[in-house]
């Protein structure tokens, strides 16, 4: 099953870096954000990826494009421009790049890659996110319900301190940063039939 994933954002929450590359280019351990997302669904058997480009798209491209060779031991002749490779830990990914716009919306985005997924169920995510999710855990439940769209939900822990009262307004409990806020937010990780490129507008900005 192909996975889309959405890397053309803006990035302004974390401007400090992405002001100068994308986020999901944002190092960890050495490696992109979107290698070590690329690499938790690969670990689930799926090596097939559509992304879609935006914001310093091309720094992506060359990223993909540099790959192997960054990845591999070879030996160059200058002269004629042949390159021998000895060994290589390239990942063992097939990755497809779709320049899908500079500000175009995240439905828009999808939907310029819809040639690249059609016919089949197809998971999405999007580039800055991780998550310690079973993949294969979410497609099965996808395939047992029938809809045409499954999203994670999750509760994020609260950013700050709670606290409880009585009717005197005296503090009865205090919790500091719960790690279940009660409201449930959307995941970011999707598996979706086809059909969902019906309610999509044509290449919606």
């Amino acid at each position: 099953m192909k996975v889309v994933i959405f890397a053309g954002g803006m990035g302004t929450r974390i401007s400090e870096e992405s002001h100068l590359k994308p986020k999901p280019m944002i190092e960890i351990g050495g490696k992109p954000l979107l290698w070590h997302i690329m690499k938790q669904y690969a670990s689930f058997g799926h090596n097939e990826f559509v992304i879609c480009l935006g914001y310093k798209g091309h720094m992506i491209r060359e990223y993909f494009m540099n790959y192997f060779l960054v990845n591999s031991d070879i030996t160059m002749d200058l002269k004629t421009n042949n390159i021998e490779v000895h060994s290589s830990d390239s990942e063992d990914f097939k990755v497809t790049l779709v320049d899908t716009g500079l500000n175009t919306m995240t439905a828009g985005r999808l939907k310029r890659v819809q040639k690249y997924v059609e016919g089949e169920d197809f998971m999405l995510t999007y580039g800055d996110g991780l998550s310690d999710i079973d993949i294969n855990e979410l497609v099965t439940y996808h395939a047992g319900h029938g809809k045409i769209a499954t999203m994670t939900a999750i509760q994020p822990g609260s950013r700050f301190g709670v606290m409880e009262f009585d009717d005197d307004n005296t503090i009865t409990r205090f919790h500091e940063k719960p790690k279940e806020s009660g409201a449930w937010v959307n995941g970011g990780f999707f598996v979706l039939k086809p059909a969902v490129f019906d309610y999509l507008k044509d290449d919606a900005d």
